[in-house]
């Protein structure tokens, strides 16, 4: 589910212009579906990815929770990783508009206060340069907040849950301590299913319907959107929130038929090439459409398909590369995600240095 959910994401970043938009509908159904996969369908993909971390954290019982251990381990696979990805970037935006070059597409450091630089480099108050990696800051917080909302569930579930839920949906609510309010409630959501040891594969039974309600809820709301954006009314951003909570679910149970096909069981075992890709997909997009703005070329959707031909195939080779060639910090950047695939492939009594790594 990581794979397909963060490749999703992507859709949500290709960056476009006031010429570009969809909401102009210049380019007609072309429009349509990207807003259906950038508004509507893939938004459900940082409730879901957040209700997955919850569940992994604590499926093992209150019982066997250690929040020392665990704020030192996720400060590595999450924290640091944030921290790096991020401050690359920002030095990278540094010396493009140092030359001349970007000026415009991104924020400008050279211009900002020390406010808005404590944003842009640790996402204080606002996305942080790298945008999607708010993300990887909204977790941490969770995490630093994990045993106060699992006291929480276990006391009074339902009360925590609808409170945060409602908090998640309504238009301009703010919690400030994390940037989407949908990662709070769904990582609490992730804590309840944990704790209780509620056996989610019982719905694969529903998968079918679970999933056209998704795909035909999606269309709807993309349909609305399309009609009615950019600026949304109140009841569609209610709607969009909403959706994006619950599509959580019939994202899960379109993973029922996927995970029993060929392309399933291999986008399972790409492992830390799908954190790669969350992390490095937004800086080259942008690189690429600083590039096509070198352009006279006008035609959007050219730009859009080529940018996923392009996008995949150069964070795979880079992801194999930085691998190879410096597996120390690959493993740093990753946040040790190769270590942990290689002990769970590992046989009893085998190192996993000796197992070759897989994609």
């Amino acid at each position: 589910m990581r794979i397909v959910l963060i490749s999703g994401i992507v859709f949500v970043h290709i960056p476009f212009d006031a010429d570009s938009s969809p909401f102009i509908g210049i380019y007609g159904a072309f429009d349509w579906v990207r807003v259906f996969l950038a508004e509507s369908l893939f938004r459900v993909g940082v409730p879901c990815l957040s209700a997955i971390s919850g569940y992994l954290l604590f499926r093992g019982g209150l019982e066997n929770f250690s929040y020392v251990k665990t704020i030192r381990t996720k400060s590595q696979t999450v924290l640091l990783p944030f921290l790096l990805w991020n401050c690359i970037f920002f030095l990278a935006v540094l010396g493009a508009l140092g030359v001349g070059l970007g000026d415009g597409y991104v924020p400008n450091p050279w211009q900002a206060s020390a406010r808005e630089l404590m944003t842009q480099l640790f996402a204080v108050e606002d996305f942080p340069i790298n945008v999607p990696l708010y993300f990887l800051r909204d977790l941490f917080v969770c995490i630093l907040l994990s045993p106060l909302l699992a006291w929480l569930i276990r006391r009074a579930p339902l009360l925590t849950l609808a409170v945060l839920l409602v908090l998640a949906v309504v238009p301009e609510a703010s919690l400030y301590v994390v940037l989407k309010r949908s990662i709070l409630f769904s990582f609490s959501l992730g804590i309840y299913i944990g704790l209780n040891n509620i056996d989610l594969k019982g719905l694969d039974r529903y998968a079918t319907v679970g999933s056209l309600a998704l795909l035909g809820s999606s269309a709807v709301l993309a349909t609305v959107i399309y009609m009615t954006g950019p600026t949304l009314p109140d009841w569609v951003q209610l709607f969009r929130n909403t959706l994006a909570i619950a599509g959580a679910l019939g994202f899960w149970l379109l993973s029922a038929p996927l995970i029993k096909t060929q392309v399933g069981q291999r986008l399972s075992r790409t492992g830390s090439l799908s954190f790669w890709i969350f992390c490095g997909h937004y800086p080259l997009l942008i690189l690429m459409w600083i590039v096509w703005g070198k352009t006279d070329i006008s035609i959007y959707p050219l730009f859009f398909v080529l940018s996923l031909i392009l996008l995949f195939p150069l964070l795979t080779v880079s992801n194999n590369l930085c691998r190879n060639l410096a597996p120390r910090l690959y493993a740093v950047l990753t946040g040790g995600r190769t270590k942990k695939q290689a002990e769970k492939r590992a046989p009893a009594g085998i190192s996993p240095k000796l197992i070759p790594q897989q994609r």
